[in-house]
């Protein structure tokens, strides 16, 4: 049979790269390529389908409805390619991923979908790396990571993976003591627990219930989101933490103080080095999670 022509494959790779790294300018610094050659590799592409993939806007390419449509299509292919020549070159060799997560997301969300990535990628393999300062550590020790934060480092690729509420919860017995209504009395002589590393949490939720200038009798920091439910669960405090965490603990010692809404300023977020991307353990996880929706 005569084999069917296919569209050259440098043209291919910088239209990937720009899609998956979000920027033309990123793409062109990844290929090594001056802006106006990345623009001619992506034109060829456009001529050989005859779709128009990006528009363009001041040095700017955006992905159009057919330049998406293109890319689900010919994506999984890709990969599809590129595993069956790393099979032949690395001969069933174990892909590691070094990961940063916080100690609270792996437990509650990563860890109860893992067994579905193994299956779909048995040689990949996930170092798990809880510590601090993760978001400054990626593109060093770590391939990526998983942060909670306002807004990552412009330098990093990153994708923001939900969006919280702020909830105040506690004790069922102290959330029986303090009532249905906010009391800045009674609400000044307690603890409250909170992250070390979401302190406007608080704020906010002192904000969004009428009380900016409550003075709680104490506020005790934990590096620790497991040890924040614990401690509030023992009746040690009232806790102010994401709702997702709060479900998700499914812990029936816990009951959520007041029904009032406070949108949270932090954010889960994967990111990693734009360049990063191009390491076949990165782009399986990252594409993974969120296809996983996590």
């Amino acid at each position: 049979m005569p084999v069917r022509r296919l569209p050259p494959l440098r043209a291919l790779e910088a239209f990937v790269r720009v899609v998956r790294l979000g920027s033309a300018k990123a793409a062109a610094n990844e290929l090594a390529l001056s802006p106006s050659a990345l623009s001619r590799r992506v034109a060829a592409l456009e001529d050989f389908t005859g779709k128009r993939l990006f528009t363009r806007q001041h040095q700017a390419m955006k992905l159009t409805d057919e330049g998406l449509a293109f890319y689900n299509a010919i994506g999984p292919k890709l990969e599809e390619l590129a595993e069956a020549v790393e099979a032949q070159i690395d001969r069933g060799q174990v892909l590691r991923l070094h990961l940063g997560v916080p100690s609270l997301f792996g437990g509650q969300r990563l860890f109860p979908r893992l067994p579905e990535l193994r299956k779909l990628h048995p040689r990949l393999h996930i170092d798990i790396d809880t510590g601090a300062h993760l978001e400054d550590r990626v593109g060093d020790t770590l391939d990526a990571a998983i942060i909670l934060a306002k807004e990552p480092d412009p330098q990093y690729y990153r994708v923001q993976l939900d969006h919280n509420k702020v909830y105040a919860f506690t004790s069922t017995e102290l959330a029986a003591e303090l009532g249905s209504t906010p009391d800045e009395a009674m609400l000044a002589r307690q603890t409250f627990l909170i992250h070390q590393d979401l302190p406007d949490s608080l704020e906010a939720w002192k904000d969004a219930i009428g009380l900016p200038d409550l003075d709680p009798a104490s506020v005790d920091r934990f590096d620790s989101g497991q040890l924040v439910l614990e401690a509030a669960a023992q009746g040690l405090g009232i806790a102010i933490m994401h709702d997702d965490h709060f479900r998700r603990a499914h812990d029936n010692r816990l009951a959520r103080l007041y029904d009032i809404d406070v949108e949270s300023p932090y954010r889960y977020w994967f990111v990693c080095r734009p360049k990063s991307l191009e390491s076949r353990p990165v782009r399986i996880f990252h594409e993974w999670l969120l296809q996983a929706g996590l």
